[in-house]
Order: C-alpha cells, then structure tokens, then sequence
C-alpha cells in the first residue's frame, strides 16, 4: 500500500500546509482517504499530485473535528461514490477551551450525517477482508493532558466518537488521526491485529498555545512505545517539540510531513 499525507501542518515541498489531516492511502482494493482536512486544501494539495479524488471509493472520518472533516462538504461536490464511514456521535456538537475563553465550537456541519453517501456507526465496523474500523474505551495509560481543553456538550470529552483503521496487507497498518484516546492505549487495543506500522498524530500539544505535554508523559509514551517492533510515522498534532523527544528514544520514529509517502 501506498500512504500519502495530502493535509498536515508543515510541508517541504510545493503542497500547501494547513493545521489538519488527510492521507490519500492506495491499496490492493481501494482508493481511500483517511480523514479531509478542515477546508479546500485537500482538494489543490490532490490536484498538484495528480490525484484524483472523484475516484475515491472510502473515506474514513476518524471523529468529529473540523481539521479532520471540515473539507467533507466540498469533497462530496466532486465525488458522489465513496462510502464515508464515521461514528454517528462525531456529529454531536464539540468544543475547544483554552486561555480562560469561552469554548469554540470545532464540530463538523452536521447537515451532513443525513447525506446518503454517509454511513454512521456505533462502534466496530468490519469494512471488507481488507478494512477494518475499531474505537478504544480504555484511555487511562499516558493520558495527554492537550485533550483537556476539549469538550462536548456534556462536559470533557471522553473521545467515544474516535475511530482507528486497520489496514490489513502483507504488513498490517494501523491509522489514527489524533490518537485522543491516547496512542498507547490505541495500539494494545490493536495489538490482536498484528500491526507492524502506525501512522498518525498522537495529540501531544495544544494548538492555541502551541505548548507540549509535560516530560513525564513523554517519558510513559515512549516507554510503551518501545515495547513494539514496528516502524511510527507520526505527525499533525503531535508537535515537532514532542516529536524530536520521541525520535530521539525510538530510533524507527519519523515525520510524516505534507506530500511525503510511505510504501509499505
């Protein structure tokens, strides 16, 4: 399979960057797309590779915030065939507090969960042989402290609207988009899947203030971290401050940066 950071928050080359995340990923059976982005830049960012996005037969939306699925309305103008799988509490309302001000509304439009090209779920979904979507509810291990600004309409979010994907191939793929849950939990609840790869943004840093999480829970992530043999692709909301902190403790951790590609 083939992954391609189409959206993500720092780009070295002519692809435009923006604080969000989407991955074009080719595979034996589909062409997908792992979350959007917040706006048009999936689209222009696709077009400059020579993707072509009205092809696309899935979209996985990993939860309910707008740099993730922001850009779903202007993806469905141009194609009117992709599945777009996304947890039905993900259209619930989701807000962002920091600094002391009132919370920001970040949820997605939610005129969209009635679109007939959307399918909502509650939990655990088996795509195909070749896909598979899963939720975490044991969050404690390394709980990052940048989730606490997040809220919804109950109060702190506890995250029940994030989905991961398993990509099932000649080595298994494991896909999060900010790993709310906590990326450690995430991958011991995937471990039954046998991933040799993780991609995704593992939401270390607080965007507003662009401050990381304090140094001990690094030093717990990347702990657990080391009790896999698999290669991390990173990025997003991970921040470039926890990102060094972890590649300097895990020799197969790297930066999966806007245009970049990972062939597995």
């Amino acid at each position: 399979m083939k992954i391609t950071a189409l959206v993500e928050n720092k780009s070295d080359c002519d692809l435009t960057p923006v604080h969000g995340l989407a991955l074009y990923i080719e595979t034996e059976k589909h062409k997908l797309l792992f979350d959007l982005g917040p706006d048009d830049t999936l689209l222009k960012n696709a077009e400059k590779r020579g993707i072509d996005l009205s092809l696309a037969d899935t979209v996985v939306i990993s939860h309910g915030h707008f740099d993730h699925g922001g850009a779903l309305a202007a993806f469905l103008k141009i194609n009117h065939r992709a599945k777009i799988y996304i947890q039905r509490r993900a259209f619930e309302k989701h807000f962002s507090k920091s600094l002391g001000f009132l919370k920001v509304p970040i949820g997605l439009d939610r005129k969209l969960m009635e679109h007939p090209q959307v399918v909502l779920l509650e939990g655990e979904r088996q795509i195909d042989e070749e896909l598979l979507l899963f939720t975490v509810t044991d969050t404690l291990k390394c709980h990052s402290t940048a989730n606490d600004t997040l809220y919804d309409e109950a109060g702190p979010d506890a995250f029940a609207h994030e989905q991961n994907l398993v990509i099932f191939g000649k080595k298994n793929a494991l896909v999060m988009g900010c790993g709310h849950c906590g990326v450690v939990n995430i991958l011991e609840r995937a471990r039954e899947y046998g991933p040799g790869v993780c991609v995704g943004g593992y939401h270390l840093i607080v965007p507003v203030t662009k401050k990381s999480v304090p140094q001990d829970i690094l030093e717990g992530i990347a702990g657990e971290l080391k009790r896999y043999d698999m290669d991390f692709y990173t990025c997003h909301c991970t921040g470039e401050e926890a990102f060094r902190f972890l590649a300097d403790r895990l020799p197969r951790m790297h930066y999966l940066s806007c245009g970049e590609e990972i062939v597995i």
